[in-house]
């Protein structure tokens, strides 16, 4: 590796004689240049950025001034140039750069502001691959990066808050400090690295490669949290670029910040209410830590809700409210009865958000439409040292994927009931068992250590809120390794079971439906999830 030089340290303020400036949005560009030439700034800048500089009247030089090149390539070549990347990387105070620098007639550049071509917004818009290629910007990353490095002269901004920051310093003191410098510094490789994390990202897809040898994962912060899970833990909420409707791209209309566990309970809500198209009806969700504890359909959305309340209003209170539709008052002002932290929903009513807003604390989000269940994107968990990825759990089933396996076969409200448990199985964490009648949820038992246990506590749950689970469905989301879990669900009341099969012990399973006149189906599907 390089050594490092013997450069004499960096000085605490340097002054801004001359500033780079190539931007792609142009949001608030004009008013930044007009500050900094008031400020006696000579300014620089290339294409389009250049015009809308000079077309506001202010002096302003184009790049081949000082390169003595002309933009080529369609724009390709023009900021590439030792001109450029010498007035970036000079020490100023280190008599061999300075000697180079006077010798081939390279000016410092003090302050660069360049924002890059706009390839993810190009992929956002469905560009086909000959304009995403051409969206990915060069000389940009190449010049932030070669700010960046010598931060100990030169200032970098990569958005136009990076810019307020640097200007409200110039008018203070007429200098920028190496405090902000630094800061700036560590925010633009940031921005270059989320940028081809998206790069990446994007080729691996059009490559329909699902793991590249090399893995970038690239985000924008999007909110400081008080603290994790617990209050002793930091935490922060980062957006990928481009994210699918939910969580991240929701609007929250009213109610405090989100906290960590907020986010995490509220996503996994909305993946869970998704699975149900609005157009099947309306259909309501209730998560507690990131469990459901109550899902069901109904006529109206507020019967919906009130069916779902009804597996487990215990669970429900400080729970999460996840709804297919859009939110009305009927529904909102029964939502609003007991304490709940998050309700999320497609939309909401004028009535609905008025009622909300008399319980300030309650967070009401809207985003706008569902999340595509079947969408094909990554998973990501972490583990100490590294990150485990997985494909999203898209596994979707109907009557006609479904193998009978007992005598007696499932009439048709029982496979509807066994579809119904099973897709909610999918969102529960394992050990799961879920007991389900006519689009409502009877029983949940989640995370436990065996199969029976779960079996057990979802009938328990069943009985402390007086559900019969007489003729209900049950589904477990992987197979019953030994009958006692299958036997604890029939002595339950349930008449029909769906499950993945595939166990060395499946014979004897199917033995013990057949001997209690259970019908039984495998998918051959298997969702456990942790």
């Amino acid at each position: 590796m390089p050594a490092a030089p013997d450069f004499p340290p960096a000085p605490d303020k340097v002054a801004v004689r001359r500033a780079l400036i190539s931007v792609s949005d142009k949001t608030g560009l004009v008013e930044a240049a007009r500050q900094l030439a008031a400020l006696g700034v000579e300014l620089v800048s290339t294409g389009g950025t250049r015009k809308a500089i000079a077309d506001a009247g202010l002096p302003v030089k184009d790049i081949s001034d000082l390169t003595h090149f002309p933009e080529m390539m369609d724009g390709r070549v023009k900021t590439l140039h030792p001109i450029v990347h010498g007035g970036l990387l000079g020490v100023r105070d280190a008599p061999e750069h300075r000697a180079a620098m006077e010798a081939h007639g390279i000016g410092a550049i003090d302050l660069v502001y360049v924002n890059l071509y706009p390839f993810e917004q190009t992929v956002a818009a469905g560009g086909d691959y000959e304009t995403c290629v051409e969206n990915i910007d060069i000389g940009g990353p190449a010049m932030i990066r070669s700010a960046a490095k010598n931060h100990g002269y030169v200032a970098v901004c990569t958005e136009p808050a990076d810019m307020a920051e640097v200007l409200a310093e110039l008018a203070d003191g007429g200098a920028t400090t190496l405090a902000l410098r630094r800061r700036l510094a560590a925010r633009a490789y940031g921005r270059t690295a989320t940028y081809d994390a998206s790069i990446s990202a994007w080729f691996a897809a059009e490559l329909d490669e699902f793991a590249p040898r090399r893995f970038a994962i690239g985000g924008e912060l999007a909110q400081t949290m008080r603290y994790g899970e617990n209050p002793h833990q930091q935490a922060a909420f980062y957006r990928f670029p481009n994210p699918p409707r939910g969580v991240a791209t929701a609007t929250q209309l009213q109610g405090k910040e989100l906290s960590y566990n907020n986010i995490n309970d509220t996503d996994a809500a909305f993946e869970l209410i998704a699975e149900f198209d609005p157009a099947a009806g309306p259909a309501c969700a209730i998560i507690k830590h990131a469990n459901p504890c109550g899902v069901a359909t109904g006529a109206t959305l507020a019967e919906a809700y009130e069916r779902a309340l009804a597996c487990d209003p215990t669970s429900a209170f400080g729970g999460i409210v996840a709804l297919n539709s859009r939110l009305d008052a009927a529904t909102a002002a029964r939502a609003l009865e007991i304490f709940t932290e998050v309700v999320i929903a497609p939309d909401a009513d004028e009535d609905a958000v008025a009622l909300f807003r008399k319980k300030k604390n309650v967070r009401l989000l809207v985003t706008g439409g569902l999340p595509d269940p079947q969408r094909v994107d990554r998973t990501f968990k972490s583990v100490s040292g590294g990150f485990l990825v997985q494909s999203r759990d898209t596994a979707r089933l109907a009557a006609a994927d479904l193998k009978v396996v007992t005598k007696r076969a499932p009439t048709e409200t029982e496979i509807r009931d066994m579809l119904f448990a099973f897709t909610i199985a999918k969102h529960v964490k394992s050990n799961a068992i879920v007991y389900a009648r006519e689009g409502q949820t009877l029983g949940v038992g989640a995370g436990q250590m065996n199969r029976k246990d779960s079996a057990r506590i979802a009938a328990l749950r069943a009985a402390d809120f007086g559900l019969d689970l007489k003729g209900s469905a049950c589904a477990s989301e992987a197979f019953f390794p030994f009958p006692d879990g299958l036997i604890q669900a029939a002595d339950a009341g349930c008449t029909a079971v769906i499950q993945p099969g595939g166990s060395i012990g499946d014979q004897a399973v199917i033995d013990a439906a057949d001997e209690r006149g259970l019908a039984m189906v495998f998918t051959g599907v298997r969702v456990f999830r942790h």
